[in-house]
């Protein structure tokens, strides 16, 4: 099998991840791109690390600012992954509608999320075709229990606890 992009986007599809907002606040106001690729980097000291692809302006937006804040989806939040991966209808990536209260970077965090940290981002790294956001959790919280919301085979699913 040859490992090119097309066939890597597929394969890469049979893997189960949670959904996230990722957030900033920057000059031009408050930003957000849905992440599947976020994990915990360490427990000691707090680091978490999300991808994002390089062209995308999310990670100019990160560079400049340093902070970020990922928000964990609920199921019942499907429509804001749609909305901040770009393909909701006549909406566009910022908040305009969207309940969120501000982390201690400034970064917003979404309402309704089943938990959310707030990061400083201590290494920025490029690597082939993605940015690697690695942050410093400075602020963290849960919020009200819910089914998960995860991306399988192109597709939103839900995960019982």
């Amino acid at each position: 099998m040859t490992v090119d992009e097309q066939t890597m986007r597929r394969v890469a599809a049979l893997f189960v991840a949670g959904v996230t907002v990722v957030t900033t606040r920057h000059a031009e106001g408050l930003h957000g791109i849905t992440v599947s690729a976020f994990l915990a980097a360490s427990w000691d000291p707090p680091l978490a690390l999300v991808s994002l692809e390089s062209v995308n302006q999310s990670c100019d937006f990160i560079k400049e600012s340093r902070t970020f804040a990922v928000s964990f989806l609920s199921d019942g939040q499907e429509f804001l992954a749609e909305r901040f991966a770009g393909r909701a209808p006549l909406v566009n990536r910022r908040f305009d509608g969207v309940p969120h209260r501000f982390a201690v970077t400034g970064a917003p965090i979404l309402e309704g999320a089943l938990g959310w940290l707030d990061c400083r981002a201590e290494q920025i790294v490029e690597v082939g075709d993605h940015t690697l956001f690695i942050g410093r959790v400075v602020a963290l919280g849960e919020g009200a229990p819910g089914n998960a919301l995860a991306y399988y085979a192109h597709r939103y699913r839900t995960v019982e606890p």
